[in-house]
């Protein structure tokens, strides 16, 4: 998915020039980071109403994921973060680029009940339908477990499993709402979550931020059932090493020690990848894939080999 900026400096003459595994990686991912330039305007969200908290970074999949869902013909984005920094480019890039796309934006927190509860009944108000709820807003935590306080886990908690019950909670009692005169004669929609490789496996995080994602692949499942019948799904994706904003510090080190070609060496396809949307678990064509956990992640929750200590 492209998040419609300029690629990354990936200095690659700081690697080995024999490392072609690693130019054809970075080749790879410039490509797929500038791939909306130059594909046709799909029509999959056509007439689609969608609110995705998370969107502020600017490498970030929520910023990702917007920009493509306007790609595809998006009727109205709501937009929210918690930092507002970045959301007047945003909005502006997509009403420059998708002009027939509504975009509203919001400084929220995605953990306040009010705030989320609002934004499905403001998009009920002004479009009288909510389709897609992409629950992407979280937290990152890198204390090793001798440090990690009781206020310190229940903010990881709060900010990353809480974000998604309610995001669950106020969308699903919007999407089963009908409006024919709005093109909606059944109710139903999809709710996506954003989890972690951490919540399937050891390894791949720390104890509080692994904890509060294996609760969001729980509730995926669990409230698939609570929603039975109601054409309303819940999926979580849990990535793996992707370059986003939460993680570019690291991925700035090894490139500034000259080892960028040796990130995500740990998975089978020995590379990272770029910031990823959920697409497909929006549109229509996953009609039938319902309460799962998927893994975006080269592999590496088939068998998280992990050096102990580091969790990257």
């Amino acid at each position: 998915m492209s998040t419609m900026s300029k690629p990354s400096p990936y200095a690659l003459q700081s690697q080995n020039p024999g490392d072609e595994f690693y130019k054809r990686t970075v080749a790879r991912i410039e490509k797929i980071q500038s791939h909306l330039d130059t594909t046709p305007r799909g029509t999959r969200l056509k007439g689609k109403v969608c609110v995705i908290t998370g969107v502020g970074s600017l490498k970030g999949i929520g910023r990702a994921t917007a920009l493509l869902y306007a790609h595809e013909g998006a009727q109205h984005l709501y937009l929210l973060d918690f930092d507002p920094t970045n959301l007047p480019d945003l909005k502006a890039t997509i009403e420059q680029k998708y002009p027939d796309v509504k975009v509203t934006t919001q400084e929220a927190d995605a953990a306040d009940e009010a705030i989320i509860s609002a934004v499905c009944e403001q998009a009920l108000q002004e479009e009288g339908r909510l389709d897609v709820f992409f629950a992407n807003a979280g937290i990152a935590s890198a204390q090793p477990l001798s440090e990690i306080g009781p206020d310190d886990f229940m903010e990881v908690m709060r900010v990353n499993a809480l974000s998604c019950l309610l995001a669950i909670k106020h969308a699903s009692k919007a999407m089963v709402k009908t409006n024919v005169s709005r093109g909606k004669p059944h109710g139903g929609g999809s709710i996506i979550l954003t989890a972690s490789v951490a919540g399937l496996r050891s390894g791949a995080g720390s104890v509080d931020y692994s904890a509060s994602k294996a609760a969001v692949n729980n509730m995926a499942q669990t409230s698939a059932y609570q929603l039975q019948k109601s054409d309303v799904r819940v999926n979580s994706i849990c990535p793996g090493l992707i370059e986003t904003g939460m993680t570019i510090m690291m991925f700035d080190y090894a490139r500034a020690k000259g080892s960028g070609g040796k990130i995500g060496q740990l998975n089978p396809m020995g590379r990272y990848g770029v910031a990823e949307g959920a697409f497909f678990a929006t549109s229509d064509e996953s009609s039938y894939v319902n309460g799962q956990n998927w893994a975006v992640d080269g592999g590496l929750s088939s068998s998280v080999p992990v050096v102990p200590g580091r969790w990257a």
